[in-house]
């Protein structure tokens, strides 16, 4: 499942859902890379 995050304060990343965190943010992959950030609402 694709997902958005937002890192920065204009900085976002779409990739495929990896696991959430403890703290409310979420892991998502692009390719070989994870980034976790905060959920973009749909």
């Amino acid at each position: 499942m694709l997902r958005t995050i937002q890192i920065g304060s204009s900085v976002f990343v779409q990739g495929v859902y990896e696991r959430t965190l403890d703290c409310g943010r979420i892991l998502v992959r692009v390719g070989d890379a994870l980034f976790a950030g905060h959920p973009v609402n749909r």
